[in-house]
């Protein structure tokens, strides 16, 4: 992979292939479109994954399988082949598919190394509304920005779940940084109102206004996302993650997303996108 190579890792390239080619065999056997591959991480420890639109969890192979004809018959033996060609390895699930990953070792082992499952689909029934229920009104969403915000997000959270998973000694930052992104992963998902924005897309529009029933404390609890991501845009740096800090416009855009939650649970006006301030950070959270 010429990746391996450009990042001075040329000791980890035939693990690498090999590992890469199985992923994609299974992929496009077991898998559903769309397909990708890209490697994220850091120069130390690269990780390459394989994503594909399936939820359907892959059968995972573990150091006590003993009949490798069992694997073959049931999943193939890519999955046998990772396990053996890394330092870890395992199956992250999302919304609307799956990245299997594995961080390449320099050569092959006897021993199979044990795969794991990270990510949950989170599926909340609607039960009784809050009695400190508010209305939050947020103006002039720009649809292309909020679903790059959506996408940074979703890498970013995935980044540091398995750089945290796999080399916790070495980043400890990012083992915190997957504590908090759990913690607060609930209020995020019930607070942005995803459904109003799914509508407008299909729609055709280029921005909508959310109209958003929560908690009160949910509301000001979103707020602690924008710490959280200049916390994390800090950690990507620092690192040299194979992974890109938020740009200028993704800052000023998330800021002014999460403080509007901030600033009408405190009872604040809703303030439109299209006012916000060009430049300077949005009231600060206490």
């Amino acid at each position: 992979m010429a990746t391996c190579h450009d990042i001075g890792r040329d000791d980890l390239l035939e693990c690498a292939e090999l590992g890469t080619s199985e992923l994609v065999t299974n992929a496009l056997l077991h898998g559903a479109p769309p397909l990708t591959v890209r490697v994220r991480g850091t120069r130390e420890h690269p990780r390459v994954e394989v994503r594909d639109g399936s939820l359907d969890l892959p059968q995972l192979p573990t150091t006590t399988d003993a009949d490798e004809d069992d694997l073959l018959l049931t999943f193939g033996r890519g999955l046998s082949i990772v396990a053996r060609c890394s330092t870890a390895w395992g199956v992250d699930l999302e919304e609307d598919g799956k990245i299997v990953w594995f961080n390449p070792a320099a050569q092959s082992n006897d021993e199979m190394v044990e795969g794991v499952v990270t990510g949950v689909l989170v599926r909340h029934d609607a039960g009784t509304p809050a009695e400190d229920e508010i209305r939050i009104d947020v103006r002039g969403v720009p649809l292309r920005t909020f679903v790059e915000f959506q996408h940074h997000y979703r890498e970013l959270r995935r980044e540091v779940r398995l750089l945290a998973l796999a080399h916790e000694a070495e980043y400890p930052l990012a083992s915190d940084l997957s504590h908090l992104f759990g913690s607060l992963e609930r209020d995020l998902r019930e607070g942005i109102g995803t459904d109003q924005i799914e509508q407008a897309l299909q729609s055709g529009e280029a921005s909508t206004d959310l109209h958003v029933a929560m908690p009160r404390q949910t509301a000001a609890t979103i707020g602690r996302f924008i710490e959280l991501l200049d916390l994390a845009d800090a950690f990507c740096r620092e690192e040299r993650l194979l992974s890109l800090a938020r740009t200028p416009e993704q800052q000023r855009f998330q800021s002014w997303f999460l403080n509007e939650f901030v600033r009408q649970e405190r009872g604040e006006p809703p303030l439109a996108w299209q006012d916000a301030p060009v430049s300077g950070r949005q009231s600060s959270v206490s």
